[in-house]
């Protein structure tokens, strides 16, 4: 690190050290900011900030919206360029490893195969050579491996038409549709710019429960996330509140895991499920089935976690969505929306469970939040109650860091009356033990939908892309968290930051 460089970073060091007097989870980061906030003024019409990601070769955040990408200059935010990729289709996600940007791209028929496409990201413009690769319809999230020796793909393959309900019972049952593209994981070999395997669902063997099926569509990958080796993918299969575990030697999916369900009737797990204006946490006699969106891993030992934030999902015409109401429920489950291919009279499921979790590599509950998001965000002021009858807060996205020795997740509250992250940290030695540190609020934007945390010129960040809503307040931010080093190893520091000034001064003389 340049002199001058390492001088301000240290300077911002100390600054942030300032009233942080003990090494706790909560005072590492009693003095996160907002750092900038940016609406993308000047991108083309109908681009959303929905996926972020940082590029440490270029300090650049790399931003996806649906119409192309925005690139800006992490440390101002200032937009560098715009890749604009209306020609090929709609963007839904951008990944960055080794100065490479890959951005997934669904068809303009979105039934057919989808694009990636690789971009360098000093030159940001198309890589020399092979740098458009046919994937599966409808690619949401793509991400390397570790060693960034892969790419994966999550190919989500959403019907144009979801199959017809059969029959009249219930729970409902619906067919299959007559154009559902198969949901898979395309495994992309960077060195050589080539689909090696395409991993598809169908006839894996399935553990677990309250794996939806009869909703008139197939498994549809959301989300993926590699253990550490880069041996094993976990893929979120959300609206089937299932797990995908994928295989990367082989190429094959070996199991897809039910995550079952969770009691809304225990008093850790209470709910709101009115939109009347009045916020009130009850125990209610309905369950929660977790569907989760974003992802995230990380090992301690031997062993290897998956966060999960567990939004959950309806299909999008929501014809497998009904009323506790239109199943005889009356009072507080009277209004609350429920799985119509899950629930009966007397026996309700939502969707979502309005908490991120953390499982282990087979998919078995080790962490749960309750209901701390929505009980925190209420207590913020920050509460959406037009959400309550839905799925609460909405985790969305997670991302993970580690700071000063403690690993914390940063989960993204996509409905909330100001954009919302909340933080946790993860004792990782035994993630049973996970606890609740603070929220994040972001100045404007609203709609949390990417996150990406990561360490620059001596400080932890958090970026954050929100979507909006309907069209506004729609922006990218970033958070500074906590310097590097950690506030008690300042004082080892202090004795040579008059010297290191002095470096500088005299090499910029």
């Amino acid at each position: 690190m340049k002199p001058t460089r390492l001088f301000h970073a240290l300077s911002a060091a100390l600054a942030f050290s300032l009233g942080a007097s003990t090494a706790g989870a909560a005072s590492l980061l009693d003095n996160a900011q907002q750092l900038w906030g940016v609406t993308h003024a000047g991108t083309p019409a109908g681009f959303l900030s929905e996926i972020v990601a940082f590029d440490a070769t270029t300090k650049t955040l790399w931003v996806s919206g649906v119409s192309g990408v925005n690139v800006l200059d992490a440390r101002t935010g200032a937009s560098l360029s715009f890749i604009d990729t209306r020609a090929w289709g709609s963007i839904n996600s951008v990944a960055i490893k080794n100065g490479v940007a890959a951005f997934a791209i669904e068809a303009s028929d979105r039934t057919q195969p989808g694009l990636v496409q690789l971009y360098d990201t000093t030159s940001r413009s198309l890589l020399a050579g092979t740098n458009n690769i046919t994937v599966g319809a409808l690619p949401d999230m793509l991400t390397f491996t570790p060693d960034g020796s892969r790419l994966l793909v999550a190919n989500e393959g959403t019907p144009s038409t979801y199959g017809a309900r059969i029959g009249t019972s219930v729970p409902q049952v619906f067919g299959s549709s007559a154009n559902d593209p198969v949901g898979s994981v395309s495994i992309i070999d960077v060195a050589s710019r080539t689909v090696t395997a395409t991993a598809t669902l169908a006839g894996v063997a399935q553990t677990g429960s309250h794996i939806r099926t009869g909703t008139g569509m197939d498994f549809e990958p959301e989300y993926i996330t590699v253990n550490k080796a880069g041996t094993q993918a976990y893929v979120s299969l959300q609206e089937a509140n299932a797990m995908g575990v994928l295989d990367l030697q082989s190429g094959q999916f070996t199991k897809v895991v039910g995550l079952g369900a969770k009691d809304f009737s225990q008093a850790a797990n209470a709910i709101d499920t009115s939109n009347n204006g009045t916020v009130s946490f009850q125990t209610v006699a309905a369950k929660g089935l977790y569907m989760p969106d974003g992802m995230a891993s990380f090992q301690s030992g031997s062993k290897t976690y998956v966060v999960m934030a567990n939004e959950g999902d309806f299909r999008e015409d929501d014809k497998d969505r009904v009323t506790g109401k239109s199943l005889g429920a009356t009072g507080v489950l009277d209004p609350l929306r429920v799985s119509a291919t899950d629930s009966s009279a007397g026996d309700l499921y939502a969707a979502g469970a309005r908490s991120f979790s953390i499982r282990d590599a087979d998919g078995n509950l080790v962490y749960d939040s309750g209901n701390i998001l929505d009980v925190q965000a209420n207590l913020a002021g920050l509460y959406n109650d037009g959400r309550s009858r839905d799925k609460g807060v909405e985790p969305e996205g997670v991302s993970l860091l580690e700071i000063g020795g403690k690993t914390f997740a940063f989960i993204g509250l996509e409905r909330t009356t100001t954009g919302t992250v909340a933080v946790f940290d993860i004792d990782v030695n035994d993630p049973s033990k996970t606890s609740f540190v603070r929220l994040l609020t972001m100045n404007g934007a609203i709609a949390p939908e990417g996150l990406t945390a990561f360490t620059m010129d001596g400080m932890h960040y958090l970026a954050v892309s929100a979507e909006g809503a309907d069209g506004l307040n729609a922006g990218t931010a970033l958070f500074a968290l906590a310097p590097v080093p950690e506030p008690s190893t300042y004082a080892l520091l202090l004795g040579g930051l008059g010297l290191i000034g002095a470096v500088a001064r005299r090499r910029n003389a």
